[in-house]
């Protein structure tokens, strides 16, 4: 009866004692890296400046999938199902986490099934207008679509993006209305703003080009500090009405994965994505770096899935 005790004693220790062991032998085969959309995005182009110098870091390959589809929904359902070792890791924007919540019947509970171990980049958006509609300013804009009730419109890359939820945190804030236009992604915006179609937009980093040729006219920016491509340029706060809506590009890991494995993962994705290579990458992208620990970051990306989906709800957005 005794050795009996001192066998499950012994077992019992021994299954407490694995997943440390695990953790500290960790990593000894290849690294995945799913990124939940197409090749030649932000979110892509993030993950390929940290995995290679990841990969040297941890002594083991770190390589780059894409998974793209269901608006970013079948990477993150394949790494949420994903065993929790350290080996299969996302890279993800924020709309998949904070907002496709409120919108898509997921089968996984992003909150739940999904650890956050490290923002990469965050992505300010530009409230950018037209060049022949006559306001300079975000005040203006606000007077001119009061003015106008229903007349102006405004570009998105579809419902739910995140800058549709942008504009209607503009609208809804200042009771004032605009029609929505959307778009299936961000160039056709963009020409249709160009090409005095539309009237306003909230974009990401491709519209710099443009903004910086003189096609577009910037009003002002979604972060809480001011752009530093544009540091003449307002926040939305400082302008008068704050819209929190800038997209955090986040690495992530099936919950259940190792604190330590996770820890070391934040502290070396941070340590590269601070090196001279990947901040010109994202600058090029027109994102900003951001550093958080997991605890920071998944505290970050709750606040904004808070904040998106009661945009979601009060404005009642749907998809098709």
């Amino acid at each position: 009866m005794q050795q009996l005790a001192r066998c499950l004693i012994a077992a019992a220790f021994a299954f407490a004692i694995a997943p440390l062991a695990s953790a500290q032998a960790w990593p000894v085969k290849p690294i995945r890296v799913i990124v939940n959309y197409a090749a030649g995005g932000s979110a892509d182009l993030m993950a390929r400046v940290y995995a290679p110098r990841l990969g040297e870091a941890l002594g083991q390959p770190v390589v780059v999938e894409n998974r793209a589809g269901a608006a970013g929904t079948i990477g993150l359902v394949a790494v949420a199902k994903s065993d929790p070792d350290g080996y299969t890791l996302l890279t993800t924007p924020g709309g998949p986490i904070t907002v496709s919540p409120h919108l898509y019947k997921l089968v996984v509970d992003v909150a739940k099934d999904l650890v956050p171990v490290a923002p990469v980049g965050r992505t300010t958006l530009f409230l950018v207008v037209r060049p022949s509609l006559p306001v300079n300013s975000v005040a203006e804009l606000v007077a001119y679509v009061r003015a106008n009730p229903g007349k102006l419109n405004y570009g998105t890359p579809g419902s739910g993006a995140t800058g549709h939820l942008a504009a209607e945190m503009l609208l809804r804030a200042e009771k004032i209305q605009a029609t929505h236009v959307p778009y299936k992604g961000l160039p056709p915006i963009l020409a249709a703003l160009v090409g005095n179609q539309i009237d306003f937009s909230f974009d990401p980093g491709s519209a710099v080009p443009l903004i910086k040729s003189g096609k577009l006219r910037l009003l002002a920016v979604t972060s809480p500090t001011r752009s530093p491509f544009f540091p003449d340029t307002p926040t939305m706060g400082e302008a008068g009405t704050v819209v929190d809506a800038d997209v955090v590009t986040g690495v992530y890991a099936p919950a259940g994965t190792p604190h330590e494995i996770v820890m070391r993962l934040n502290r070396e994705i941070s340590r590269i994505m601070q090196t001279a290579e990947a901040r010109a990458t994202l600058a090029a992208l027109g994102a900003e770096l951001v550093t958080a620990s997991p605890e920071e970051f998944a505290s970050m990306q709750h606040l904004a899935r808070e904040r998106f989906g009661a945009v979601v709800r009060e404005a009642k957005i749907r998809v098709d």
